[in-house]
């Protein structure tokens, strides 16, 4: 009885208190029909307390996302059963799902009368703006009198996993010679066969290593050309993406961070459907997700999943210790490096094997107050890595990424080729 009289309302205790007071007069004045007053109003408050109480516990619900896997900027929805059992009358009920700020604002609903021969359902949309794991929930029912004499909370249902990954853009094209580990010679593709001693070559660079020169094709092709010894019997590409806090601007949505994560799962989805094995790692060589050429979708899934999860990084600078494409194809999406970082990402790439950058201009990000020596940075960093034979795109806020991924393409075959995003 005392777990019923705490669902009372300001209006149910006042009631009780004012049905009580009545009833202590009419003892003081032996007024029998104040009396029969007094124990109406005490009546009142404490029988819809017991019926409202019996009522909640009644009440079920159910809750479905669709999809649980949404991307930002997409609508999702969420679906409500609702229903009680048994023959008891039920009052009225608000329902309140708990929704983060960033999946958009919080419902409420309100029924009157809820029948026990069906289910009542409910429905709101979703409408996240940024990738992340989310959490709906819990739903909270409130339970009233028509009266406004007693409520009863109850939580119906606890917490959903909300997996909201990041946007990704159709891509078309690939770089030239794309997935065969090195070389430039978009014809020239895998191993026929296992053991099999065939040989990649290409033209000759300054500061290319003379123990290299195959002489047989220099002397069939009457010009210097040297053999590329590292690639893998498989090819595949590595996707680095620079997620440090430190290297990107920008805040929400809008942040480069986010472009970065966006154009990541972008081209690491278009490379694995154009049957290309892709590697996702970190500025830190760090795997994130590692996709077979025939893993479906997944292992897309996979991917998406792990873009959405990833937090920033409170690295300073960008630390490898070895290739971290080992050996293969290197797509890097970075944000503002340093002359030590160009030099760890750059020192352990062998100049023969493809490496292409995509470099964020940071400052545009940052907004008209971003100070000058962060766009000379950024220029000095593309100018390191297209002097280590990388083909780089400097990309801005308004850039594109179809536009981005083309002239990487034309990077990847055009090395010599000043490429640079818009400011």
């Amino acid at each position: 009885m005392l777990r019923a009289l705490s669902g009372l309302t300001t209006r149910g205790r006042c009631l009780l208190a004012a049905g009580i007071a009545a009833a202590v007069c009419s003892l003081v004045l032996n007024e029998r029909d104040l009396l029969r007053v007094a124990v109406f109003v005490v009546a009142l408050p404490l029988l819809v307390a017991a019926y409202i109480s019996a009522t909640r516990l009644r009440l079920g619900a159910a809750r479905s996302l669709r999809p649980d896997r949404i991307a930002a900027g997409s609508t999702g929805e969420v679906d409500l059963e609702l229903w009680r059992s048994g023959r008891l009358p039920g009052g009225e009920v608000l329902l309140e799902d708990g929704v983060p700020y960033a999946l958009g604002s919080r419902p409420r609903f309100v029924v009157e009368r809820l029948p026990h021969d069906r289910r009542v359902l409910l429905r709101y949309p979703l409408r996240p703006g940024m990738r992340g794991i989310q959490q709906v929930g819990p739903l909270r029912a409130t339970i009233t009198d028509p009266f406004g004499l007693c409520e009863f909370e109850r939580e119906l249902i606890g917490h959903s996993r909300l997996v909201v990954v990041p946007r990704v853009v159709p891509l078309w094209g690939l770089p030239g010679g794309a997935g065969a580990g090195a070389g430039d010679d978009g014809s020239v593709r895998l191993h026929s066969g296992q053991g099999e001693p065939d040989v990649i070559v290409r033209h000759y660079r300054t500061g290319d290593d003379m123990r290299k020169v195959h002489w047989r094709s220099t002397a069939r092709r009457d010009e210097i050309m040297v053999r590329i010894e590292e690639r893998p019997w498989r090819g595949g590409t590595t996707v680095l993406l620079d997620h440090r806090a430190a290297a990107h601007h920008g805040s929400g949505p809008t942040a480069s961070l986010e472009w970065a994560v966006s154009f990541a799962a972008s081209v690491s989805l278009h490379l694995r459907r154009t049957g290309h094995r892709v590697r996702l790692v970190t500025e830190h060589g760090v795997s994130l997700a590692d996709s077979p050429a025939d893993g479906g979708e997944g292992h897309d899934n996979l991917v998406l999943d792990a873009l959405a999860a990833l937090q920033p990084a409170h690295q300073r600078d960008v630390t490898l210790g070895h290739d971290p494409a080992e050996g293969q194809e290197l797509i890097t999406i970075l944000g503002t490096v340093s002359a030590e970082s160009v030099h760890e990402l750059t020192r352990y790439r062998a100049r023969g094997v493809r490496s292409l950058a995509v470099l964020l201009d940071t400052p545009a990000w940052a907004g008209s107050a971003s100070p000058e020596h962060l766009a000379a940075a950024t220029e000095e960093s593309a100018e390191l890595l297209r002097g280590a034979g990388w083909g780089v795109v400097v990309a801005g806020p308004h850039t594109p990424m179809p536009e981005v991924w083309g002239l990487l393409c034309r990077a990847g075959t055009h090395r010599s080729t000043v490429i640079g995003g818009t400011r």
